[in-house]
């Protein structure tokens, strides 16, 4: 960056001249090679001359896919005796910016015995899971924590919403019983 463009809110590419590390702090969207800041990313500049402090702001959001650690939220696609296959609808509280599915195997379902995966949940539930790999690009899920598990479920019976019993899931309208495995916020603000 020459003198006369020393100023916030240039639009810069990736490999464009910010300046060098005696004058200027690399900051977010930036790297260093031979002590010189070029931007990492395509985006805006911003210069905080109080610190010093050179950075670049992309332009637009990055897309929302689910990564390795990341909470989800999806719905139950398909059941199987030892797995569920869920379609992932949120990563967080954001919508996701495309389709990404997702497998539920007993194994990771809780830290205790569960003998199958029908006591666990139902095509069609609502669940939240934590991402544990997305080997071959694959999105495994676990619901073994806590504040994980079926999140909004229907009756198999009648379709009518289940409400969280002492006993288990109880349909209000025609009395089913069904068993899930749920978090202690099971039905408060589900999409």
């Amino acid at each position: 960056m020459s003198q006369s463009e020393r100023k916030s809110g240039l639009f810069v590419a990736p490999g464009d001249r910010l300046g060098v590390i005696e004058e200027f702090t690399p900051g977010p969207g930036t790297y260093v090679e031979q002590g010189t800041i070029h931007s990492k990313i395509t985006g805006c500049t911003l210069l905080d001359m109080l610190n010093k402090k050179v950075s670049v702001y992309p332009l637009v959001q990055a897309a929302n896919v689910p990564q390795v650690g990341s909470i989800v939220s999806g719905q139950v696609l398909d059941m199987e005796n030892k797995k569920a296959v869920l379609r992932i609808l949120q990563v967080g509280k954001r919508s996701l910016s495309g389709f990404f599915t997702g497998i539920l195997h007993i194994s990771d379902v809780s830290p205790s015995y569960v003998d199958t995966m029908f006591s666990v949940c139902k095509t069609g539930d609502i669940m939240r899971a934590k991402v544990i790999s997305n080997k071959n690009r694959t999105f495994y899920l676990s619901t073994a924590e806590k504040n994980l598990g079926v999140i909004y479920a229907l009756c198999s019976i009648c379709g009518n919403i289940l409400r969280l019993g002492k006993r288990g899931m109880r349909c209000s309208r025609c009395g089913n019983i069904e068993n899930r495995k749920v978090p202690p916020d099971y039905g408060e603000g589900t999409t």
